[in-house]
């Protein structure tokens, strides 16, 4: 799911709260941004409207039960849930409190969605909603016809999941997956689904909604709204085809 989801992960972590970091310090009623600075080569720099820092944004020390690991930004990584991965530096040296963004490389040239009319869709940064299914996907075998449990994850930044629906005829037709819990914020939910696969060729997609009322969009229509120029926040519906030889492939809806 890593190189053809969008690099998702969902962790457990420790660390404190930057709105108390900030409370301690003081912030001057003009300020509206933060500026986070890495101690990579690369310098990465991202900026951070004041009002989401001081929501759950974290300064991390701790991942999954243990500190944060030299590759994950050992020995402080700032962590910005529900939000596009680069905004969340590792190696954390510095945090500056301004008045307007930084500008900074990573979020001109890169992170940026160019659209049709020639603008440019700029701090987006909350993932909107996604989902997958993980069983049967990309690469994986059906052995014989008959009972398949449809599984898969859902997720979204805006909150938590509230329907996860599956279609098994490429769209036409959907039915509610069951969501299992927990059911957490911008963290990944499970939901699965029953099918009898009749030996067919198949086409399996899933559709998750938020909390907002969000609901993922196929790929035509995130096409019609931002063109072809971007990478980013693709949250299309993914599809799956189910080969009469119960092998699985990636294919476009």
């Amino acid at each position: 799911m890593q190189l053809s989801h969008g690099l998702a992960s969902c962790s457990e972590w420790t660390g404190v709260l930057l709105a108390d970091l900030l409370d301690e310090v003081g912030v001057r009623p003009e300020a509206s941004w933060i500026v986070a600075e890495g101690a990579d080569a690369g310098l990465m720099s991202r900026s951070v409207p004041l009002e989401r820092a001081l929501d759950d944004v974290m300064i991390a020390y701790g991942q999954n039960g243990e500190a944060v690991r030299p590759e994950q930004g050992y020995p402080l990584r700032l962590l910005v849930p529900g939000c596009e991965g680069s905004i969340s530096v590792k190696w954390l040296r510095r945090i500056e409190v301004a008045h307007m963004p930084s500008m900074a490389r990573d979020e001109t040239s890169k992170y940026t969605d160019l659209l049709p009319d020639g603008k440019a869709r700029q701090f987006t940064l909350v993932m909107d909603a996604k989902s997958v299914i993980t069983r049967p996907s990309g690469e994986q075998k059906l052995d014989r016809p008959g009972f398949v449990e449809i599984r898969g994850l859902a997720w979204s930044g805006r909150g938590t999941i509230s329907r996860v629906e599956v279609s098994t005829d490429g769209g036409d037709s959907w039915a509610d997956a069951e969501i299992e819990g927990p059911r957490l914020a911008k963290a990944f939910t499970r939901f699965r689904s029953p099918w009898r696969w009749d030996g067919g060729r198949h086409v399996l997609m899933s559709r998750a909604t938020d909390e907002t009322g969000y609901v993922q969009p196929t790929l035509a229509a995130l096409l019609e709204a931002r063109g072809r120029s971007t990478i980013y926040h693709n949250n299309r519906i993914k599809a799956w085809e189910v080969q009469e030889s119960g092998e699985v492939t990636s294919v476009e809806e």
